[in-house]
């Protein structure tokens, strides 16, 4: 239990100011730039700059240089920091307020959620993205990929790092073109690039955008760990994203 006059733990200090909440919001369904926050949340620049600051202090957001211009920043929400950090102030105020850890998340067992995740060459990020969801999820999503300048094929490491860390084959996966996909619907789509985040056509009746500012594995110096990071990475968000799904799912009908 917390000592009479202990100051409040630093999650509920960072969440209790109102604005920090409303970024805290913003960024748990999508990475945003500064300038995106600022019209959001209709503050000004300075001002959401030096609260994004505080809440990058308190290590509950990072940001990542864009790969689409490096002079801008996307900033991104660690909801696993987060769960952490309510669950140590929940057991501060008292032992009965622990949290317990979340049951996985149960999908609907209706309709399925049609996903796409674009990215430039479709040949790294948004193919591994893909075979993950579909791995997670199965029958439950429509899940597919696409590049707005697809390379000839599956990076090799992509492969290897999918077989090797989550069993999963993508030998006959071929790239495709975000065109080939025109006059498809999607409830989400999400760009794990930046570059294609400036040029992802629209699609269907306003599907849910959702952009994951992920660097580009296949330029990195080394690699196969680039590519072994960008899995992991890719694996948290779409555990988040899942928990999404089923939160968000209609409520089935009793017969």
């Amino acid at each position: 239990m917390v000592p009479s006059g202990q100051a409040a733990p630093t999650f509920v200090r960072m969440a209790a100011h109102p604005l920090r909440w409303r970024l805290l919001t913003e960024l748990a369904g999508s990475d945003h730039r500064v300038r995106e926050l600022t019209e959001r949340l209709g503050q000004p620049q300075n001002l959401v700059s030096y609260h994004l600051r505080l809440l990058r202090d308190g290590g509950l957001v990072t940001a990542r240089r864009s790969s689409f211009d490096g002079r801008d920043s996307y900033y991104h929400l660690d909801l696993d920091r987060c769960s952490d950090a309510m669950t140590t102030t929940g057991t501060d105020l008292h032992p009965v307020l622990r949290l317990r850890p979340p049951a996985p998340p149960a999908l609907p067992a209706g309709g399925r959620v049609r996903v796409l995740f674009a990215c430039t060459g479709n040949s790294s990020r948004s193919p591994m993205a893909e075979a993950l969801l579909r791995h997670r999820a199965g029958d439950h999503v429509d899940v597919t990929s696409a590049g707005s300048r697809p390379k000839p094929r599956i990076h090799p490491d992509a492969i290897r790092v999918l077989r090797e860390n989550f069993g999963i084959d993508l030998d006959d996966r071929r790239p495709r073109h975000l065109d080939t996909l025109s006059g498809r619907r999607f409830d989400y789509v999400i760009t794990v690039c930046d570059k294609v985040r400036e040029v992802c056509p629209e699609f269907g009746d306003d599907p849910r955008p959702v952009h994951w500012s992920l660097p580009d594995p296949a330029a990195a110096e080394d690699t196969y760990p680039a590519f072994a990071d960008a899995a992991r990475e890719l694996d948290t968000r779409i555990g988040h994203l899942l928990a999404v799904f089923a939160a968000t799912a209609p409520p089935e009908v009793q017969p």
